[in-house]
C-alpha cells in the first residue's frame, strides 16, 4: 500500500479539521479505511489478485480499522445452505421435542465482515444467498418446519483469484460490492506502517457519526454519472456506489460537502476497474470555411497598457477531472483489453476448463440433499433425514402411545417420507465429433485444414479432459475413422490415412455423426458436432446417385440431428458461401460458419469458441 502523501494545498483546510487524518491516504489503505467506515453502506470489496502476504496484510489492516469485537467470519467455498443461512438444530430439537433454530454463518456475522476465499468458485446458490443478504440485511428460513427472518447485516470481502481463462466472480456478487481493488503491482514494501494505520483508525472512528450528514452537490453527482457513461459501465448500481464512496470519502476527511477530490476517489475505486471502454477523445472543432481569416501580424495594433495579457488555458471542468482520475486508475491489464475492444469478463461469457455439470448420485462435489428413498445407488443422507423427521416427533410419539398394545416406542420415529439422499455434481467431459466431407468436391479445398484442426484441438484436451472423434464420408457411405480418444498419436495415424475423392453421401455422414453423438451422451459426456462440408449432396443413403433425393435425405438427417439437442457447428468448406450449406445448417439448428480463407488454426479457434459457449451454458 502506498505510503502517505502530503496534503495538497487545495485540501489544507479539510486536513486541518480536528477529526481529519493528518495525511492524504490513497490506494489500498484508502479502500480499507472507507470500507471500515461504512461496511454496510458500501457492500464490501472485491480484492482481485492471488493469495500472498500483501493480501493478508490488507486484511489485517482492515481488521485494525474496524471497531473492536466486529464479527469476522470466513465463508467456506462449499458451505451448505443450512451452514450459510441457518436451519434446524438437530441435537437441540431432538432433546427439546420442538423445532430449535440454529444460527447460520451469515447471521453470526451480523454487523461485521464475511470473507470469501476463492470467491470466483462459489456455487451459484451460495452466491445468490450472499447477494440476498447484502440486499436485504437478513436471511429468510422457510424449511424443516421453521419460518424465521434473521438479521444478517454484513459486508463481503470477496477474494477473487481468477486469472486467464478462469471463471470470474459471479456478477450477482461483483455488482453488489462498491470497491474493486486490484492487487497487481503491489509488494511488501507498500504495506503501511503501524503508526499510519493507528492514525487512520482514529480518523475512521471519528468519521462514522457524520457519514449520513455529508451532502453531495449536484455538479459532483453529474460528474460521477458522466464518468460512468464515458467508461461504458452499464451497471445501474455503479453510479450509486460512486456516490456512496464520494460521501464516505468526504466524511473521512472531515468535510461536510463532497468535493472534486472525493469524486475522483470514487472514480478510481468504483468506476475505473469496471470500465468496458476507454473514454472517447474530445471532439475536435472543424474549421469554419466562412469565417474571415485573422489579419496579418503587422496589421494588428500594438498592445496598449490596458490590453489584458494573452489568455491561458481555462481550468479543467469537474467532469474532466473526475474522468481523468478514473482513466489514470484503469489497471494496465484492463487497459490492454480495452485497447483491443474487450472489457471485463462475466461468468456467463466464460467457458471455463471443464465440461458441463451433471447430477450424480455417488461422486463429485457435494450439493446437499434431496428428498427421496435411497434406491438405484443413491446414498442416504442421515443428518438431513433426521432433520426432516425431528419436527414431527411430538406428534408421532403421541400417535404411537395412543395405539393399543404398543410398548415403549423408538427414541426417534422415522417415516419413509423423511428419507433424504445425497446429491453430487460432477463435470461431464466434452467430446467433439468431426464429420468431415472427404468427397472430391471438398478434398482439394479443406481436407488438410480439417486434419490440422483436429490435431490442434487434441493438443488442448490434456487441459480440458476433452475427447475428439472423426467421422469421414465419401463415395457410397460413411465410416467412423477415429473413435472418441485423447490420444494425439492415434489421431495423427488415423487422419494420415484419410483419402479424398468420390461422391458426397451427406445424409450417411450426418447419420453416422448422430450415432456417435448419441453414444457419447449415453456414456455421460457432452457431445459437440462439427460438420465440414460444402453441402452439395449427390449420393443417397442407398449409395446411388441423384442430387435431388440426396439433398432431401440430407435435410431429413439434419432434422434428426437437431432432435438430439446437441450443439452443432457447420463449417462451409466451399470457396464461396454455398446456399445449400446454409440451408443444411438451418435444418440442423447449427451455427453456420463460412470460412473461405481459413486455415487449420482459424478452424480450431472457431470450434473452441463453440466449446466455450457450450460450457458457459452448462
Amino acid at each position: 500500500m502506498p505510503a502517505a502523501k502530503a496534503v495538497p494545498a487545495a485540501m489544507a483546510s479539510a486536513a486541518d479539521a480536528p477529526d481529519a487524518p493528518g495525511a492524504l491516504i490513497d490506494g489500498p489503505l484508502l479502500a480499507a479505511a472507507l470500507l471500515a467506515l461504512d461496511p454496510r453502506g458500501l457492500g464490501g470489496v472485491r480484492l482481485m489478485g492471488p493469495a500472498g502476504p500483501v493480501r493478508d496484510a490488507w486484511l489485517d489492516t482492515l481488521r485494525q480499522l474496524l471497531p473492536p469485537a466486529t464479527p469476522w467470519r470466513r465463508l467456506p467455498q462449499h458451505a451448505s445452505e443450512e451452514r450459510l443461512t441457518g436451519g434446524l438444530d438437530l441435537q437441540a430439537t431432538l432433546a427439546a421435542g420442538r423445532p430449535v433454530l440454529q444460527q447460520g454463518l451469515l447471521a453470526a456475522a451480523d454487523g461485521g465482515i464475511v470473507v470469501a476465499a476463492m470467491a470466483e468458485r462459489l456455487a451459484a446458490g451460495t452466491a445468490a444467498q450472499v447477494a440476498a443478504a447484502l440486499d436485504g440485511g437478513c436471511v429468510r428460513i422457510e424449511r424443516d418446519g421453521l419460518s424465521a427472518v434473521v438479521p444478517a447485516r454484513v459486508a463481503l470481502v470477496a477474494l477473487d483469484e481468477a486469472e486467464g481463462d478462469d471463471t470470474p466472480l459471479a456478477s450477482a456478487l461483483a455488482d453488489r460490492l462498491a470497491l474493486w481493488l486490484p492487487l497487481a503491482g503491489l509488494s511488501w514494501r507498500d504495506v503501511p506502517d503501524a503508526a499510519l494505520v493507528a492514525e487512520v483508525a482514529e480518523a475512521v472512528a471519528a468519521a462514522r457519526a457524520r457519514v449520513e450528514a455529508v451532502e453531495v452537490p449536484e455538479d459532483v453527482l453529474t460528474a460521477l454519472i458522466a464518468t460512468t457513461l464515458a467508461l461504458g459501465v452499464d451497471s445501474p448500481r455503479a453510479a450509486w456506489w460512486a456516490l456512496r464512496v464520494a460521501r464516505t470519502s468526504a466524511a473521512l476527511f472531515g468535510r461536510g460537502v463532497a468535493t472534486a477530490d472525493d469524486a475522483s476517489c470514487a472514480a478510481r475505486l468504483v468506476l475505473a476497474p469496471r470500465a468496458t471502454r476507454l473514454p472517447a477523445p474530445p471532439d475536435e472543432q472543424e474549421p469554419d470555411d466562412t469565417a474571415e481569416p485573422p489579419p496579418p501580424d503587422d496589421a494588428q495594433e500594438p498592445d496598449s497598457p490596458d490590453t489584458p495579457p494573452p489568455s491561458i488555458d481555462e481550468p479543467q471542468s469537474l467532469e474532466d477531472r473526475v474522468l481523468d482520475a478514473a482513466e489514470a486508475a484503469i489497471p494496465a491489464g484492463l487497459l490492454a483489453q480495452l485497447l483491443h475492444g474487450d472489457g471485463p469478463r462475466t461468468r456467463a461469457a466464460q467457458g471455463g476448463k471443464a465440461g458441463a455439470a451433471k447430477a450424480s448420485r455417488q461422486r463429485g462435489r457435494p450439493l446437499g440433499a434431496r428428498r427421496g428413498p435411497p434406491v438405484q445407488g443413491a446414498r442416504l443422507h442421515l443428518v438431513a433425514t433426521l432433520r426432516a423427521a425431528a419436527p414431527w416427533q411430538p406428534l408421532r410419539r403421541r400417535a404411537w402411545e395412543a395405539m393399543p398394545g404398543r410398548g415403549a416406542g423408538p427414541r426417534v420415529h422415522v417415516r419413509s417420507d423423511d428419507f433424504h439422499v445425497r446429491r453430487f455434481s460432477e463435470r461431464r467431459g466434452t467430446t467433439t465429433v468431426f464429420a468431415v466431407d472427404a468427397s472430391g468436391s471438398s478434398a482439394l479445398h479443406r481436407l488438410a485444414e480439417a486434419k490440422g484442426a483436429v490435431e490442434l484441438l487434441l493438443a488442448e484436451c490434456y487441459v480440458r479432459r476433452d475427447e475428439v472423434a472423426v467421422v469421414a464420408f465419401r463415395g457410397a457411405g460413411a465410416e467412423l475413422l477415429l473413435p472418441p480418444t485423447r490420444s494425439l498419436v492415434r489421431a495423427k495415424r488415423s487422419l494420415a490415412g484419410l483419402p479424398g475423392g468420390g461422391g458426397t453421401p451427406l445424409a450417411a455422414g450426418i447419420d453416422a455423426a448422430l450415432r456417435v453423438a448419441a453414444q457419447v451422451r449415453r456414456d455421460g459426456a457432452s457431445p459437440l458436432l462439427v460438420l465440414l462440408t460444402d453441402g452439395r449432396a449427390n449420393v443417397t443413403l442407398a449409395g446411388l446417385g441423384g442430387r435431388a433425393q440426396a439433398a432431401e435425405e440430407a435435410l431429413a438427417a439434419a432434422r434428426r440431428l437437431r432432435a438430439l439437442g446437441a450443439p452443432c457447428l457447420l463449417v462451409d468448406t466451399s470457396v464461396r458461401p454455398e446456399p445449400a450449406a446454409a440451408a443444411l445448417a438451418l435444418a440442423m439448428g447449427a451455427r453456420y460458419l463460412a470460412l473461405p480463407q481459413a486455415d487449420a488454426r482459424a478452424l480450431s479457434g472457431a470450434v473452441q469458441a463453440v466449446q466455450a459457449a457450450q460450457r458457459g451454458g452448462g
